[in-house]
């Protein structure tokens, strides 16, 4: 039996979602691309899960995609099953916060740039090596590691193939807030804390406008949620009654 595996845990509102393959660094497998989206449609369907936390065992993120697997990884290209995992993940209908320590290089980066947020330990090492392998990175992880570094940065990352530190992953942009070690997942648990009590209708709607999944009429639609839910209005008045907002806003079935 492998010990390669997702594992998840729901504490409250949150989801964490862990990463487990202690005999390579927590590489992903084939299995484990898989399995991912499957637990993501879990997970979104839970109403009870606010916010989603990605992370991986024993102080390493993630080594990147189990070459053992690579074969068939390769034959599909864009489509494979790393890229359709990446592409759920990115699309999954909460926020979702990636938790970095140690190693967070290929796959793992891929999985990282695909969260809403990320943070990271001071010992987190970001990497994108596929100049170093002679792969071509897919395409919509390439654009978005670009739209999340700027051009400049992305290409740096896949011309070198080099492991950046923590601190250079921070100014570029690729994490949005660094801690000690031992701090980050007290900062992390206060984090998805505050968006899990916010309104899921605000958060909702701004997670597809701002991931470019909301044309004119989807955006027209979640003004019409605002006014038929009363959002709005509770929270203006609990804002003036200086008490916390009772938001029931819950979301629809998918379209």
């Amino acid at each position: 039996m492998s010990d390669a595996e997702l594992t998840v845990t729901v504490t409250g509102p949150v989801a964490t979602v862990v990463i487990r393959n202690p005999a390579r660094r927590n590489a992903m497998t084939a299995a484990m691309w898989r399995q991912l989206p499957v637990l993501l449609d879990g997970l979104e369907a839970d109403p009870a899960v606010r916010a989603l936390v990605l992370t991986g065992a024993d102080g390493t993120f993630c080594a990147g995609a189990d070459l053992g697997d690579l074969d068939e990884l390769l034959e599909a290209g864009d489509g494979s099953i790393a890229v359709a995992a990446e592409e759920r993940l990115a699309r999954f209908g909460k926020p979702t916060v990636a938790a970095i320590q140690g190693a967070c290089v290929g796959g793992g980066c891929q999985l990282a740039v695909a969260c809403d947020l990320r943070l990271a330990a001071e010992d987190a090492r970001f990497g994108v090596p596929p100049a170093r392998l002679g792969l071509v990175y897919p395409a919509p992880t390439t654009h978005r590691l670009a739209r999340l570094v700027g051009p400049s940065a992305a290409k740096h990352l896949l011309f070198t193939g080099e492991l950046v530190d923590a601190a250079r992953a921070l100014r570029i942009g690729l994490v949005d807030e660094l801690l000690p070690a031992d701090g980050l997942a007290a900062r992390v648990d206060a984090l998805t804390a505050t968006v899990a009590e916010r309104s899921r209708l605000t958060v909702a709607a701004a997670k597809e406008i701002i991931d470019g999944r909301a044309d004119d009429e989807r955006v027209a639609w979640w003004h019409g949620q605002v006014r038929a839910s009363g959002e709005a209005r509770e929270g203006v008045a609990a804002a003036n009654e200086r008490r916390p907002p009772r938001f029931g806003w819950t979301p629809p079935a998918s379209r």
